[in-house]
């Protein structure tokens, strides 16, 4: 059974994820989670401050080894492009477009108010941007045409995921895939061996 602190995160993280940052209290979390009220506060001193920028890293590096997932068992870099946008439609409509990104969720709310989770934020899209371009570099591409690469996926992704949501279609996903898609295999063909 996970330990009262995994419960405590593992509910944050589902709440966040639904209901982003602001929209979650902490009486939700600990009543989610099956934890005392007090426990939360115990494993997080802090508070929910303190909570949230655990479960930002926590849920970062969890969605950071989809990368991973999808790129490496692929045969190529523009197969693992189509693959990862058409993982994010398959998602968003099997939980009838709840689940989307966490960390885009909590950014969107938090970038203004809070540094600390602005800054976890921000080292969970610099961890996936690394990881992204590892894969583009070792496909030949430049290394900072591979990082440009990775930041326009992540960006169309993102933006991929308000469309969806507010227009209940994957369409917006489709449609970015595609041209990701494009984008990288142009890349390939232009790039030098």
């Amino acid at each position: 059974m996970a330990s009262t602190k995994d419960r405590i995160v593992d509910a944050s993280a589902e709440l966040f994820r639904r209901n982003g940052y602001t929209g979650t209290g902490v009486k939700q979390i600990v009543a989610m989670a099956g934890a005392p009220f007090g426990s939360l506060y115990h494993f997080f001193p802090g508070g929910k401050e303190q909570l949230g920028e655990e479960v930002i890293r926590w849920s970062g590096a969890m969605y950071g080894q989809l990368i991973g997932a999808i790129f490496d068992p692929a045969p190529d870099v523009v197969t693992a492009v189509h693959d990862f946008f058409a993982g994010a439609a398959e998602t968003l409509r099997e939980t009838d477009y709840a689940d989307a990104c966490p960390i885009a969720t909590v950014a969107l709310e938090v970038a203004s108010t809070s540094e600390p989770l602005r800054q976890a934020t921000a080292d969970v899209f610099e961890s996936w941007i690394a990881g992204g371009s590892e894969r583009f570099e070792a496909a030949g591409i430049p290394p900072a045409r591979a990082r440009e690469l990775t930041i326009a996926m992540l960006a169309s992704l993102e933006g991929a995921f308000v469309l969806c949501r507010a227009m209940r279609t994957t369409v917006p996903l489709e449609v970015a895939g595609g041209t990701m898609v494009g984008v990288v295999r142009d890349e390939l063909e232009s790039t030098p061996s």
